[in-house]
């Protein structure tokens, strides 16, 4: 969403990485240039000026003048003002000393309340908690009907006592459901509520009323990313009819300009929370401000990515990928496909990389990438015989044109698979043999060169435990096959170290 934005800061820093110095014509043409890309990208106009303000304030100062690279600092600042902007820090939920605790989401009809409830409830799911939605929303056609329905696919249980459709008291609702929470031993209950197409009083009314009827601990306030200024003018007849306690983002995958989520929280003063960033259940995750103000000046979310990858490889499994790697000749199709299937869970390829650092110079790149060549290597690997998978050796020419029809592929496309399965294997062996992994014992010893003896070489050099691992700058698994996956040939893959995911402390 915030693709615009960020190109046009991209190119203001790229002019100030040429400067050893920065005079204060500099500055002025920095902060003018900002204030314009941020007003393309429908940041509201308040917001804008006491941004501007701050960044000017800082950069005139000592803190630039006095710094070994000028430039630099003023993209610090930079960050730190958008940081702040966006709240500074990540918000928690607070939740009640005596369960249950009461969430209420509010907004427009249209932000995406229902689906987010879904959303919520398996995130705090996933979290240890036992949360309960509640069908408070009884005038929207089939409203109820979706709730349960995204209810049944979060894996949640919906309070829904009335059919809805216009039949039924919301408030009594809101009320009766706190009691069957405690009956039903729910420690977390989220009431979805009614929105309208516009801000009216029986809107208002009724969010109040409920609001009174549950005496809410956290009030969210879902706004929809791509409305522009009306999601700001929307927040604040909200924070002044209603209130809130926290904004949850929706939408954030939209191609919208998105400058006007990034103003909700300097005018309403509310923290933002959560934001959801697809059609599915799982695109939610608590807000970062740190990390969305990194993504925005190109700077990658690589804290992102690890957790993403967390979930996706457990120890156990990189422990007997690591081993299969430094053998070379164990491992096999069915750990690659494996590989792949996990690397799948983590979402689309494109989203992925653009969390890494320097991403943002790669895009003619990143729009060639297409999910469905990585479809086809699945295919075909679905294709092929245990014994077939386990030793690719024995796929001879008739064994090829069998998986081929079978998996919906030429022979072509099996014989570039085998060749660069082969390819990417004879790799591993060579490099698991030429250095010990960390972790999996063994010390290998160079043999003695009488050549590098003559010449005062320093031959049989031991590699000790824990040194330098290529493999460490790979993600777990191994390498990918030159071109595979979709990936254009001449793709250069950033580096990044997935060893932080055994060394990473979890909270």
């Amino acid at each position: 969403m915030f693709d615009t934005l960020s190109d046009r800061l991209s190119a203001v820093f790229s002019s100030l990485r040429s400067k050893g110095r920065l005079s204060d014509a500099d500055i002025d043409r920095t902060a003018r240039e900002i204030r314009v890309a941020l007003l393309e990208a429908d940041v509201a106009l308040p917001v804008v000026k006491d941004f501007i303000k701050a960044i000017k304030e800082r950069a005139s100062g000592a803190e630039v003048s006095q710094a070994l690279n000028p430039a630099q600092q003023v993209i610090k600042i930079v960050n730190e003002e958008l940081i702040g902007i966006l709240g500074g820090e990540t918000r928690r939920l607070q939740f009640a000393k005596n369960p249950p605790t009461v969430i209420m989401l509010a907004g427009l009809q249209g932000a995406g309340k229902t689906t987010l409830a879904g959303k919520l409830g398996r995130w705090l799911s996933k979290n240890g908690h036992q949360p309960m939605l509640v069908a408070a929303d009884l005038q929207r056609p089939n409203a109820v009907q979706q709730l349960q329905v995204v209810g049944e696919r979060a894996g949640v249980e919906v309070y829904a006592p009335e059919p809805g459709n216009g039949v039924g008291d919301p408030v009594q609702v809101a009320r009766s459901s706190i009691d069957h929470a405690r009956r039903a031993m729910r420690d977390i209950v989220i009431i979805d509520t009614a929105g309208r197409l516009g801000i009216d009083e029986e809107l208002m009314a009724q969010a109040a009323a409920i609001r009174d009827a549950v005496s809410p601990d956290e009030t969210l306030f879902v706004v929809d990313a791509m409305i522009g200024q009306d999601a700001v003018r929307t927040a604040e007849a909200f924070r002044d009819g209603v209130g809130f306690t926290g904004v949850v983002l929706s939408k954030l995958d939209g191609d919208a300009r998105g400058g006007a989520a990034l103003s909700v929280r300097h005018v309403t003063g509310q923290p933002i929370m959560f934001a959801s960033s697809g059609e599915k259940l799982e695109d939610f995750d608590v807000f970062h401000p740190d990390r969305m103000a990194s993504r925005i000046l190109g700077m990658g979310d690589v804290l992102t990515l690890i957790e993403q990858a967390e979930t996706a490889f457990d120890a156990e499994q990189q422990q007997r990928m690591a081993a299969k790697i430094t053998g070379g000749e164990d491992f096999t199709l069915e750990d690659l496909l494996e590989q792949m299937l996990a690397v799948r869970k983590l979402g689309p390829l494109g989203n992925l990389i653009g969390m890494l650092p320097g991403a943002a110079q790669m895009k003619d790149q990143l729009a060639d990438l297409d999910e469905k060549h990585l479809d086809r290597v699945q295919a075909i690997v679905r294709g092929m015989t245990p014994a077939e998978r386990a030793d690719p050796k024995i796929i001879n020419g008739s064994r090829r044109l069998r998986i081929a029809n079978g998996s919906g592929v030429t022979v072509t496309d099996v014989n570039q698979l085998v060749d660069r399965f082969f390819e990417m294997r004879k790799m591993m062996k060579q490099m698991g043999g030429q250095m010990g992994l960390p972790g999996l014992g063994g010390r290998r010893k160079a043999t003695k060169s009488p050549k590098n003896k003559r010449k005062g070489g320093k031959a049989g050099r031991t590699v000790r435990r824990g040194a330098a691992n290529p493999l460490g700058q790979l993600p777990p698994g191994g390498p990918v096959p030159p071109g595979a996956g979709g990936l254009p040939t001449n793709f250069q893959m950033p580096q990044i170290d997935f060893n932080q995911l055994q060394n990473r402390k979890k909270p």
